[in-house]
């Protein structure tokens, strides 16, 4: 794939063209720049979760999967990271996996049935 225009710019930028396109729905480009982002700058929370959600969004569930879990490394208490891997996992087809990330994610924001 050939690099365009959005794909240029100071890191700074390239991040808000990126949320600019998620925020229009266009995940696979917002994917596409976050991509570059997540690989420059591999510690960056925020940046490989919208990453996460565009793979999410446009139904590329495995990358979403490893992007998540690769955020949990870093950080296990990442209530939102946890929430989104387990409706990855649920969405593919997995209930038994996702049960206990979706556990955790409940009680993390307190959302714990009495």
């Amino acid at each position: 794939m050939s690099e365009t225009y959005y794909e240029f710019g100071t890191a700074g930028e390239r991040w808000d063209r990126a949320r600019l396109f998620f925020e229009a729905k266009e995940y696979l480009t917002a994917a596409r720049i976050l991509r570059g982002l997540v690989a420059e700058h591999p510690g960056q929370t925020a940046q490989r979760l919208l990453l996460a959600r565009a793979y999410y969004h446009s139904a590329q569930l495995s990358r979403a999967e490893t992007e998540l879990r690769a955020v949990l490394d870093r950080d296990p208490v990442e209530h939102y990271a946890r929430l989104m891997l387990g409706r990855t996992l649920e969405r593919q087809g997995r209930p038994a996996e996702a049960a206990p990330h979706l556990r955790l994610a409940a009680a993390m924001s307190g959302d714990v049935a009495e």
